[in-house]
């Protein structure tokens, strides 16, 4: 796990700065504490930090091939690497270390661009190709590794993060209206969008090909699921789901430094640990806890599921006031702003973990692929909503919305019904109506045209949804959009900001791709969710284990934190009308929905923790990169 950067001047051919790449490289630091590297020949200069985690004394980068001609930068990991060099010496390739990224040399060589296809891992890479001229800059298919780029005056400019791009100078970055519209709607902001104007990032399973003067963006990774042509039964599958387990966690197990786990105290976790076992241990597993007051504390759970699974337990207390004390830092370390509590307790258990170990597993994704979320219950029996007559859902929908608080249930009866796929999906990702939004920004901010659509973006992946069901359709947004642009985004700054790299086994393409073809009657049924995944579970873990509600470091509590909060010190970042955020968004419809929640009329607390969170960036990062608003807001840096 390392940080890269880089500049082409692919349209004007003036050389690079050698001094604007070093300046880029060491914002990464943190990323990468234990080597740099630098390649620099022309019109293009690639920049490396790196975190030693294979072939400790072998892999430095950039790296090249023998003849110099192909040069690379990885941030990430490829698991499959031994199986491809074993391929590729078949071919005659001759290779000089034992590292993965030389993989992605002789790959190259071999496929061109193609080579992408072949990887299975997380990875922010670019490859240059001297004799073509021709560069590649390319996102893994998950979306586990982040590249951010600006393209300006024929200039590419990127790296792992945004600080680099800022680094490398020319203009300030100005935050972009829709961008922040989408951000208080969604809680993230979806790629290829960043909250700044005219900075990107890449979309998972995109790449930038430069050659010839020009740039262009082009999806990689284009795999359609097709549901199996014979159905599964129920036992095959989960024998094929665990074999599929056990060979990735092996795959993601492989390092030449310490390896633990990041342990809450449910059945995701606990089963990854259960695997783990079997190629090892004992594992240490790092928990984040509450106090015994909190109904929600996890650390019991977790110490048993530890116990059970023979793993060294060590434990991270947070309270209430080093949560609102620490939220400005962890604002910077995320350069975007992410309205999502389990920002705070992932912050504090990577910074333990790091203590004791280089690569720490984490057991995130089965709730995207099995539908472990409330909202994937809604979608499912969607069909059935949109089956009553039209008028018998008006009269329900009337009722709901009387309803104090119960923003979910009053969300989905507005967005389940309505016809257009694309649509239907947004609104249940949407924290609030885009009138809503809309509704807080000042004139002439936003441009003219309303509603600002995560549809456009969605808009490519039309034809991989054709063949997926109801349920199957949603869950591939998910795994192209929130789950990468959102959860997996802060996962890695959170954790690279304390030189950890977090690896991510659930998300192995081995496994995505057969859950995918998978009906939805293998995730939900009759009602009981990730049914499959469970059915796994019941191998290894015991009932009472299996029976515990989903918590996940136990957001739960920090969610509560922030409910309380709203009758104390946070309120006045949304009252004072000196707040940055006030340049862009009106005080009065924003006071409106704090009194809202305070009344008990409506559960705003999402959409206010999103406005903390925005206020929050504003401070700690528009100022101190001295970035400036719109000029049209008039805030000066």
């Amino acid at each position: 796990m390392c940080g890269i950067c880089g500049q082409f001047n692919f349209a004007r051919n003036d050389p690079v700065e050698p001094d604007t790449i070093r300046r880029m490289t060491q914002t990464m630091v943190h990323r990468g504490p234990d080597d740099e590297g630098y390649f620099i020949s022309g019109a293009v200069g690639l920049g490396f930090r790196r975190l030693s985690i294979i072939d400790l004394a072998g892999g430095h980068q950039p790296m090249s091939d023998a003849e110099e001609t192909i040069w690379v930068i990885l941030n990430g990991e490829i698991y499959n690497f031994k199986e491809l060099r074993v391929q590729l010496e078949k071919r005659g390739h001759c290779f000089r270390t034992n590292s993965d990224t030389e993989a992605i040399i002789h790959g190259y060589k071999e496929w061109g661009a193609e080579v992408l296809n072949h990887l299975n891992g997380m990875f922010g890479l670019a490859i240059w190709d001297a004799r073509k001229e021709r560069l590649v800059v390319a996102r893994d298919a998950m979306g586990i590794k982040l590249i951010y780029y600006k393209i300006d005056d024929g200039r590419l400019t990127f790296g792992s993060e945004i600080r680099p791009i800022v680094a490398a100078g020319g203009s300030k970055p100005e935050v972009d209206p829709v961008a922040l519209n989408l951000f208080l709607r969604f809680r993230y902001t979806p790629s290829p969008l960043t909250i700044f104007r005219d900075v990107r990032k890449l979309a998972p399973g995109t790449m930038l090909v430069l050659e010839a003067g020009k740039c262009r963006e082009e999806r990689w990774y284009n795999y359609a699921p097709i549901p199996f042509s014979s159905p599964k039964e129920d036992k095959e599958a989960t024998h094929e789901l665990l074999e599929l387990y056990k060979a990735a966690v092996r795959r993601h197990l492989l390092s030449d430094v310490p390896v633990g786990i990041l342990l809450s105290g449910g059945l995701d976790s606990g089963l990854l640990l259960a695997l783990m076992n079997e190629q090892g241990g004992p594992w240490p597993a790092y928990t984040i806890g509450y106090g015994e007051t909190f109904e929600d504390d996890e650390l019991a759970d977790a110490a048993e599921t530890a116990s059970l699974l023979g793993a060294r337990h060590i434990t991270v207390r947070l309270d209430q006031a080093e949560f609102e004390r620490s939220l400005p830092g962890i604002v910077g370390c995320l350069e975007e702003p992410i309205a999502a509590s389990s920002i705070v307790p992932m912050y504090f258990v990577s910074q333990r973990a790091r203590q004791d170990v280089k690569v720490a597993l984490i057991g995130q994704g089965p709730d995207e692929l099995f539908g472990g979320y409330k909202r994937h219950l809604g979608v499912h029996y969607g069909n059935w909503w949109r089956g009553l007559p039209a008028g018998l859902r008006s009269v329900i929908g009337f009722a709901v919305n009387g309803l104090p608080r119960n923003e979910t249930l009053k969300r989905g009866t507005r967005s389940l019904g309505i016809e257009n796929r694309l649509k239907r999906y947004q609104n249940v990702f949407s924290l609030a109506s885009a009138e809503t939004i809309d509704g807080l920004f000042r004139e002439n901010v936003l441009p003219e045209r309303r509603g600002h659509e995560l549809v456009e973006y969605w808009q490519a992946l039309l034809p991989q949804m054709e063949r997926t069901d109801e349920l199957g359709g949603f869950q591939l947004l998910e795994l192209r959009s929130s789950l990468p642009d959102e959860l997996l985004m802060y996962a890695d700054k959170l954790s690279m900001a304390h030189s950890l790299e977090v690896r991510v086994p659930y998300l192995d393409r081995t496994i995505v791709e057969y859950v995918q073809r998978l009906g939805s009657q293998f995730k939900i049924r009759n009602g009981s969710r990730k049914w499959l995944h469970r059915r796994v579970c019941e191998s290894y873990l015991p009932p009472r284990i299996l029976k515990r509600k989903k918590r996940g470091f136990a957001v739960n509590v920090v969610d509560e934190w922030f409910r309380s909060s709203l009758g104390g010190k946070l309120p006045e970042l949304l009252l004072d009308k000196k707040s940055l955020m006030f340049e862009l968004l009106k005080p009065e419809p924003v006071r409106k929905l704090l009194e809202a929640h305070r009344s008990g009329r409506q559960d705003n607390h999402k959409l206010l923790f999103s406005l903390v969170m925005l206020e929050q960036w504003l401070r700690r990062v528009c100022l101190a990169t001295k970035i400036q608003h719109p000029e049209s807001t008039g805030v000066s840096p």
